[in-house]
Parts: C-alpha cells; sequence; structure tokens
C-alpha cells in the first residue's frame, strides 16, 4: 500500500496560488493594489522565512471571498486560472503526478491554501483527493471571511491527513510507503513523517536540512 501526498504552492506549482489570487483580484481593481500587494508580500515573506501567523493570514486572505458574490468569484476563477495558474505548471510536476497514480493505492494534495482557490488546481492535475484550509460558508453558500476547523498549516497538516484517511476508512499506519513531496521548512511535521520525505523548489532551510538528511531534491519548474 502506497500514499502519496503533495504540497501545491512551490512544488506542483512554480509559484504560489494565494499569492497569486491576491494579485489577479488586485489586477480586477477590486482591491487596493499598493495596500495589499504591500500585506501579501509581508505574509509571503513570513511564510517563506517559517514564522507565518496563519490566523492573521486567514484573516487577510478569506476577507475578500465574504465581499463578494460566489458567482462572480467562479468567473473571476476561471480567468484566473488561464492568466496566472496555467503558466506556473510544469510538465516534471504533471509527470511525477501521473507516476504516482500508477503506483499509489491514495494521491492527494495537501496545501494551506483555501478550498475555493484551489479546487479547481487539483482538477486540473487530475487529483480527486484535495485536503485544503476550509472557508466557512453560510446557508447560502456564500463566504463568511471565516475558517471551518483546523487550517492544514504546519501540524496541522498531519491532523488533516489523518482525519482524511479515517473518513476513507483508512489509518497512516496501513501504508507501507508514503511520500510527500513539498519546498518548504513549514512541511517539516509531514516530511518528517513519511517514509519518503521529497524536496522540490526548496526554501533556504529545508535545501540545507535536505542536504543534512539525504533526502532527495528536485527542481521542477514551468
Amino acid at each position: 500500500m502506497r500514499l502519496a501526498l503533495f504540497d501545491l504552492d512551490h512544488t506542483l506549482l512554480s509559484g504560489d496560488s494565494d499569492f497569486e489570487w491576491g494579485q489577479f483580484l488586485a489586477n480586477q481593481g477590486v482591491l487596493d493594489r499598493v495596500r495589499h500587494e504591500a500585506r501579501n508580500r509581508a505574509f509571503y515573506d513570513d511564510y517563506r522565512e517559517g514564522k507565518l501567523d496563519i490566523d492573521a493570514f486567514l484573516a487577510f486572505q478569506l476577507e475578500p471571498l465574504a465581499r463578494f458574490p460566489r458567482a462572480q468569484l467562479d468567473q473571476w476563477h476561471r480567468r484566473f486560472m488561464t492568466e496566472h495558474i496555467l503558466p506556473l505548471v510544469s510538465p516534471a510536476a504533471l509527470e511525477r503526478v501521473r507516476a504516482e497514480q500508477a503506483q499509489a493505492q491514495l494521491v492527494a494534495i495537501i496545501t494551506a491554501t483555501n478550498r475555493f482557490v484551489t479546487g479547481p488546481i487539483a482538477a486540473l492535475f487530475g487529483i480527486d483527493h484535495l485536503i485544503a484550509t476550509e472557508p466557512a460558508q453560510n446557508e447560502a453558500g456564500q463566504f463568511t471571511g471565516k475558517v471551518q476547523g483546523i487550517p492544514s498549516f504546519r501540524e496541522g497538516k498531519v491532523t488533516r491527513v489523518d482525519e482524511w484517511l479515517a473518513g476513507l476508512g483508512h489509518r497512516w499506519q496501513d501504508f507501507t510507503e508514503t511520500a510527500f513531496y513539498s519546498d518548504s521548512q513549514n512541511d517539516l511535521p509531514l516530511l518528517e513523517r513519511a517514509s519518503e520525505p521529497v524536496v522540490v523548489n526548496p526554501d533556504p532551510v529545508l535545501s540545507d536540512l535536505a542536504q543534512q538528511r539525504g533526502w532527495p531534491v528536485y527542481h521542477w519548474k514551468s
């Protein structure tokens, strides 16, 4: 039994879908470009340095979803996929996904980015299972700007994987091989749990650690 998990941003994608969504909205003129870009870049820098305040970031990230009707968000997202996401998809990432799908019993994307942004991206890669931060919705299906449940970030990724597996009638221990692909030091809790940690487009901290531990390192670029 093999389980294969992929981080999304800077792993399967040669960029950050969260960051790109903010840039897209700024390009539409619906967000104040100067203010939003400054905060977006500050959060992004904190993430790359391993010091992101996930609660503050999610409050910032999810607020625009609550501001606009769902139909408008969906329309924007279709353009976002074409203009911002497709250029970030590398052939090497697609090839590795197909290879894992050929040998693993379960393949999933696990990401701290919210499901609204990442759901269509998972579909683009042909991956049925997505573990993402869940944006809360009201009875009408509109986003509230809040988070539902545990964000899939750092140790939260381990918790969310266990919950997901339990929902499928599995446990981590059921798998003799567990692979996790990631670029970030923030994913160390899950990388250290996997029997096959795989490092892709690593940040400096993870690059040094991978060298020390002998973890394989790949550079997938679009």
